[in-house]
């Protein structure tokens, strides 16, 4: 288990890195105004294929070992095909979505949507290798074939990275099919349905499931891309190319938190103790506080020089700004993951969900009022805002329902002791 868990965090963590270095050379060959439109395209993406996770995601690791894989896919497919107009048709009328682009969204969405399902299939299966592969191929082959695009074929343009999109999302289906397929042809894999479980019965099931853990991501999501739409709409694509690379840099060190969040959730969903689930909760939020502000005080180290002289161009000025006005909310988010998780992992999500929605409230209160008068500042001002919000929301939860005070989350000479046992004898942190 705990082979699969390194491989699985070293996968994320190398597609994180390429993920990283594509902001650089997407910067480097569309400029400002380029960047701004693909970070548009990729909030808009996002939003829909958390719709489309309805019954997709966990909803899928879930279900997958309690009902046969022959009458989940074709739900979770037609569902996709589904899911993913609604969601375009929502944003195409609330004028959203980028001009000339809703045909590209559409397809592009549901392309990723059926890879993420796949490896969501494969996870249930507890087939890692073929989960970490999909996601590699669909995380981290784009910077490969970005690369031979822009500076082998020598086709700088928007159109270009669409190109990559479609080409990449396509060889992870493709790769994922073939990796799911024997699980599908094989006849009495998986479970045994219920003889009086029928069709409408088991979609009501993954619907009410799905629901809340949809909600939840949604919110989160619109709280930290929905201030694109707001932007371009007052301060144009620049602006957004501008908040777009700072926000991916500040990011970047999310990796921290939900890796830590990642092991949390197996530990608190394997334990029904209260108190250990309250005691996991504790020391993570710990570890992950002390090492995202750490990280985050790194980067802020960085001049801005060698953010326009080397990794991007002089068209990123204020970039820096742009990333120090996120920090603090980049820390509150990060902590929050680590509560949301103790919400999700002990069968409570509805508050996760509720810390996300506070969130987005947040966000549009504050984006209204700041960003037609203060542009890019007020943009992410108005996220880190959101970002903090939920996280207020989440502690006064989680103190209120364990009883716990504000001084169990400062560290510790107990924490550092443990910190340090773990490391010598190389235990893992639970």
């Amino acid at each position: 288990m705990l082979k699969d868990i390194l491989a699985t965090i070293g996968s994320r963590y190398l597609i994180a890195f390429l993920n990283l270095a594509l902001i650089f050379i997407n910067a480097k060959a569309l400029g400002l105004e380029g960047m701004g439109l693909i970070g548009l395209i990729w909030a808009s993406i996002n939003i829909i294929v958390m719709v489309n996770g309805i019954f997709g995601g966990s909803t899928i690791v879930y279900f997958i070992n309690k009902y046969p894989i022959r009458m989940i896919l074709p739900i979770v497919y037609t569902w996709v095909f589904a899911g993913t107009g609604i969601g375009c048709g929502a944003m195409h009328l609330l004028k959203l979505l980028p001009d000339g682009y809703l045909a590209d969204i559409y397809l592009i969405t549901m392309l990723y949507s059926f890879v993420i399902a796949n490896s969501r299939f494969l996870l249930g299966k507890n087939h890692i290798k073929g989960f970490n592969l999909t996601n590699m191929l669909q995380g981290g082959a784009p910077f490969f074939i970005l690369l031979y695009f822009y500076y082998v074929a020598g086709r700088k343009e928007v159109s270009t990275y669409i190109d990559g999109l479609y080409l990449t999302n396509t060889i992870a289906l493709l790769a994922s099919l073939l990796i799911l397929v024997p699980y599908v042809v094989k006849k009495g894999a998986g479970p045994n349905l219920p003889p009086q479980k029928k069709w409408p019965s088991l979609l009501k099931e993954m619907f009410v499931y799905g629901l809340w853990g949809s909600a939840d991501n949604i919110a989160e999501t619109c709280t930290a891309r929905f201030n694109y739409f707001l932007v371009q709409r007052f301060a144009g694509l620049g602006s957004v190319g501008l908040i777009d690379a700072g926000t991916k840099i500040s990011e970047s060190v999310w990796n921290i938190s939900r890796s830590i969040a990642y092991i949390e959730y197996n530990r608190i969903a394997g334990t029904g103790d209260r108190t250990e689930q309250t005691n996991i909760t504790l020391r993570l939020f710990k570890l992950a506080f002390l090492a995202i502000t750490f990280v985050m005080f790194c980067i802020l180290l960085v001049p801005e020089r060698i953010y326009t002289g080397y990794l991007f161009s002089e068209e990123f000025k204020g970039i820096r700004k742009v990333i120090a006005a996120l920090s603090f909310g980049i820390i509150a988010s990060g902590c929050h993951t680590i509560l949301s998780h103790y919400f999700i992992g002990s069968g409570r999500i509805k508050y996760s969900a509720a810390a996300s929605c506070a969130g987005l409230l947040t966000l549009l209160t504050a984006g209204y009022w700041l960003i037609p008068r203060y542009g890019v500042t007020g943009s992410v001002v108005s996220t880190s805002i959101a970002f903090t919000a939920m996280l207020l929301f989440s502690l006064t939860v989680f103190i209120k329902q364990t009883g716990r005070s504000l001084r169990h989350f400062l560290p510790g000479r107990a924490d550092w002791e443990y910190i340090r046992a773990c490391i010598l004898t190389r235990k893992s942190v639970h």
